[in-house]
């Protein structure tokens, strides 16, 4: 390893210590096959391995630069109050779709009718805009608003999606094993922020850190933002031969 990738990865460890990244939950909560990420506890709360956790991401951000340059599309996903505003930024920012707030059941299952409830939000705003729902009553009107309303807290961070995506990447898989069990049902890559109560075995890309902390969460997301983003500039062969040459000198 050289002097400079030694840097890279005491700064990445600083400022995942300074967004308090290293913190889990009990022994207690631990789920087994996040075992092999813990360092140790303190004050009978666990401590992550910042440094494996340094080697998950980097994987991570590969992976993230080989889709970015095929142009293909990650869903964003966590219910959680706490990843709300940097998933919906942090995806954004990219032009990718996201679920920030309660997963709708059938979201990767049952496409087909999902795209049929985007379209419908699209279609009511669309409409709106344009002064179009000016024939219609008051009362008529108001449940238009309302429907509108309704699709939109759903539906509107889907409207990018382009039938299933490449890759899932979600904050708390325990949380969310609806979504993680729809993606494995369609043999959808998993990238998952995961807490020490986490079941990481069916996730292919996991990061063991922080996934309740604000501060923690932004973190990680700026990170895959910023490898999707470095992504656009490259061909997925110069990435593969990036990462190949990378690997060698480790």
């Amino acid at each position: 390893m050289t002097n400079t990738t030694d840097k890279k990865t005491s700064k990445l460890i600083e400022q995942m210590f300074n967004a308090g990244a290293h913190f889990g939950y009990s022994k207690t909560r631990r789920h087994p096959s996040i075992k092999k990420f813990i360092f140790g506890s303190k004050n009978r709360i666990e401590i992550f391995d910042l440094e494996k956790t340094v080697i998950s991401l980097e994987n991570i951000k590969e992976y993230v630069k080989v889709l970015s340059a095929g142009g293909k599309q990650i869903l964003f996903v966590s219910s959680k109050s706490e990843a709300k505003e940097a998933i919906i930024e942090g995806a954004s920012s990219i032009g990718m779709p996201f679920v920030a707030g309660r997963w709708i059941g059938g979201t990767l299952t049952n496409a087909g009718q999902i795209k049929k409830r985007v379209d419908r939000f699209q279609k009511l705003e669309s409409d709106k805009e344009k002064g179009l729902l000016g024939k219609y009553t008051k009362k008529e009107r108001l449940l238009i608003d309302r429907e509108i309303d309704k699709l939109e807290r759903k539906f509107s961070g889907l409207v990018s999606l382009q039938g299933l995506p490449t890759a899932l990447f979600v904050v708390d898989p325990s949380k969310e094993e609806i979504a993680v069990s729809e993606a494995i049902s369609k043999n959808i890559p998993i990238i998952a922020l995961a807490n020490s109560d986490c079941n990481i075995k069916n996730v292919k890309y996991p990061v063991a850190a922080n996934d309740s902390s604000k501060a923690s969460i932004q973190f990680f997301m700026s990170e895959i933002v910023s490898a999707y983003n470095e992504g656009k500039n490259l061909t997925p062969k110069k990435v593969v031969e990036t990462n190949k040459v990378e690997t060698e000198k480790k």
